[in-house]
């Protein structure tokens, strides 16, 4: 125990963080599909990338380079492909 939490997540807290994991790749899932299909404009899809990276943030505090390292290439990959961006 450490500062009254015990060292390892609890079933439940491991349960927990899978739910947001999951709901979380969704959310990326649709917002990349929804940009690749080039309806949206190039500010309208770097507004849904935001807002996405808020939800994540809010879901995961703290983990703003986690979010970077593997949604963010993802993000730009489909940006470039729609939009020519670089």
């Amino acid at each position: 125990m450490e500062n009254g939490k015990p060292l390892h997540p609890t079933q439940e807290e491991i349960d927990e963080e899978s739910r947001r994991i999951r709901r979380l790749r969704i959310l990326v899932h649709l917002t990349l599909d929804t940009i690749a299909g080039g309806d949206l404009s190039p500010e309208e899809a770097a507004g849904m990338i935001a807002a996405t990276r808020r939800v994540a943030l809010e879901m995961f505090p703290g983990k703003e380079n986690a979010f970077d390292l593997l949604y963010r290439p993802q993000f730009q990959r489909v940006m470039h492909a729609v939009y020519r961006l670089q």
